[in-house]
């Protein structure tokens, strides 16, 4: 039985691991090829008309920049030539980096659910198996559904994204996971050596077979995902060379950039 509760702690981790991370309600970004930890503070509005910054906690409150223009909490914020200049690339670089985030997001919102799936079919009980994955595919399609009318449209919440990419999907591993553990231990209660020895096969058939699709799909998420971030490096590089300062003389930070943790321990955040 250890073999069943393995494999369907495997499709919990390959879930839960799908996608980009969103945690304490903000946006944390980082893989190898990132040269720093990213988040963001602010939920984004990416429209015709300029890129939005807006937050509910702290100060400012909303930021918008559009073609080297910018404005803090309604009020138009000078800005030198070079740093408009800036700001419009910064806004070049948002428009391009949302649909990107969106395309990694479906596809690790697909394998974690394709994985459920197979578990599923590997699993379930006949009597189970169809409402199971009626409410996998229901649960799949709500979450794509959320992604391409949030980010996808050009809408960040690190909230939205944290619900919709982690939380649909914990959810159903949490249900899946009841459903065959429970199989397993009735045969196991029922003394159905038999089934027992049936379901040991399966898990050990499954086991290597589900290793090996989403171990590719895994290789090729974390590729995807490492094409984000020099469009996320691009964005640090002008955010710590432009001038630009609140009215409260701080400098303008959209994104905080962490540097990577060293010997296990955080060294400051710029």
């Amino acid at each position: 039985m250890r073999h069943l509760f393995a494999t369907a702690g495997l499709a919990a981790a390959l879930a839960l691991s799908a996608g980009t991370a969103a945690a304490s309600g903000n946006f944390n970004f980082s893989t190898d090829s990132c040269n720093h930890d990213y988040s963001t503070r602010y939920d984004v509005d990416v429209t015709p008309g300029g890129l939005s910054f807006h937050r509910t906690e702290g100060a400012p409150t909303k930021i918008f920049l559009h073609d080297g223009a910018l404005k803090v909490d309604g009020r138009d914020v000078a800005v030198s030539a070079s740093d408009a200049q800036a700001l419009r690339r910064y806004e070049d670089t948002v428009r391009k980096l949302l649909p990107e985030i969106a395309a990694v997001s479906r596809a690790g919102v697909s394998m974690g659910f394709d994985a459920m799936t197979t578990v599923t079919m590997t699993f379930a009980e006949a009597d189970q198996r169809e409402a199971i994955l009626a409410k996998l595919k229901r649960k799949q399609a709500q979450a794509l559904k959320e992604i391409d009318e949030g980010v996808g449209s050009g809408h960040w919440s690190s909230d939205r994204m944290t619900e919709t990419v982690a939380g649909s999907v914990s959810d159903s591993v949490g249900e899946l996971v009841g459903s065959v553990t429970s199989s397993a231990v009735s045969a196991a209660l029922s003394g159905d050596s038999a089934k027992m020895e049936a379901l040991t096969a399966r898990a050990n058939a499954l086991d290597k077979s589900i290793n090996r699709e989403m171990d590719k799909r895994s290789k090729d998420l974390e590729a995807r995902a490492n094409g984000i971030c020099p469009r996320l490096n691009d964005l640090a590089d002008l955010q710590q060379g432009w001038k630009i300062r609140l009215p409260d003389g701080k400098p303008l930070e959209l994104m905080t950039i962490k540097p990577k943790e060293k010997d296990g321990k955080d060294v400051a955040s710029y």
